[in-house]
């Protein structure tokens, strides 16, 4: 069904849609390209919400050179009267004679628009480089799919898995190149998690610094009983998210007056429930969090199986028995009753190694 052409096609307009990695959210990452007789005459992206989509900018450099021509799109055009006009519609006023898509939209409201443009007598084919279009919007798709967002933990460890000295002391296991990558992760997420423990002793700001993003993520705090200080340089600097289980409407009031908004989401042991905070975050379309936690708060994360791939950092060191693990998990009963997961990328970045592995049920 699909050319050599239509494929280099397609992986440019994948490369378009990356474009869009730090600031589309809410919406998902399009890249769409008109094609007229070989010739591209029409690019575009989708960069944020309420933006033109990748069809419509796409079209607009095209001009009277789309008639006829073949549109290649990363996902399947909107048939729906969003914050913009349906893009399917848009095609058929063009003229264009074709329309190649990645993958369907997931979106009950968005979706159809295939089946408008086949109406209007335009030839949809469906399905080429699928897989590279999920990934790009994996987090749109899971909290669409299931109601909760794509969550990656991101942890640096040394070669004996040990993320910090007896007595706290992490900067800097890794170096200067996974840092960096590691804010590149930090920035295409919607919100940046971490809990109390790290605050207290590390006083992060959970910011994007290490490369360059029109956008700071969302971050959220996991805080049972509102210990934070309201002099925390997580506040002050941007909107913050504090998740907790307590009702001290005093202690959350100070956390207000430093432009914190907390939620109150307890479970039955009197700490934060971790899937309820998931569903609550998805509930305001936040598609990919990054998690930076300790072990404590990781270890609750998996074990509540709301992780869906981790991000780990290997430094080529020894910290030895005393340093602290990166997952406080009770011990199972036997190697088959281990969490396995799926390694999808391995990389040296720097001196470093970077490993990307998914729960092996998310995979």
């Amino acid at each position: 069904m699909f050319s050599t052409a239509d494929r280099a096609h397609m992986a440019e307009a994948l490369a378009l849609a990356e474009r869009g990695l730090f600031t589309t959210t809410p919406n998902p990452r399009v890249g769409a390209l008109i094609v007229r007789d070989g010739a591209v005459v029409g690019r575009g992206f989708h960069e944020r919400a309420g933006g033109p989509h990748a069809e419509i900018a796409a079209l607009a450099e095209a001009g009277e050179r789309a008639r006829g021509a073949t549109a290649y799109v990363t996902l399947e055009p909107c048939s729906h009267h969003g914050r913009t006009p349906p893009c399917a519609d848009a095609l058929v006023a063009a003229g264009v004679a074709r329309v190649v898509a990645a993958m369907a939209d997931p979106n009950p409201v968005a979706g159809r628009g295939a089946d408008r443009l086949r109406a209007a007598g335009v030839a949809v084919d469906i399905g080429l480089m699928e897989a590279e279009a999920r990934e790009l919007n994996i987090g749109f798709l899971a909290r669409l799919a299931r109601g909760r967002p794509w969550i990656r933990l991101k942890v640096a460890a040394s070669l004996d898995g040990r993320t910090a000295l007896a007595g706290g002391e992490s900067q800097w296991i890794t170096g200067p190149e996974a840092r960096r990558d590691g804010h590149r992760w930090r920035a295409r997420a919607c919100a940046i998690l971490t809990g109390i423990g790290t605050v207290k002793e590390d006083d992060p700001q959970l910011t994007v610094r290490e490369v360059a993003t029109p956008r700071q993520p969302l971050r959220v705090l996991v805080d049972s009983r509102l210990e934070a200080s309201p002099g925390a340089r997580l506040f002050g600097a941007g909107p913050v998210l504090v998740a907790t289980a307590s009702a001290d409407r005093e202690r959350a009031a100070r956390l207000e007056a430093r432009g914190a908004e907390v939620v109150v989401l307890p479970d039955a042991s009197g700490k934060v429930d971790l899937g309820a905070l998931a569903a609550e975050l998805a509930r305001r379309e936040l598609n990919e969090i990054h998690v930076e936690a300790g072990p404590r708060l990781n270890g609750s994360l998996v074990a509540a199986g709301i992780v869906d791939e981790l991000l780990v950092y290997l430094a080529p060191s020894l910290v030895g028995e005393t340093g602290r693990g990166m997952f406080a998990l009770p011990a199972p009963a036997s190697l088959a009753a281990c969490p396995r997961l799926a390694l999808r990328d391995v990389a040296r970045v720097g001196d470093d190694v970077r490993i990307v592995a998914r729960f092996q049920h998310q995979h």
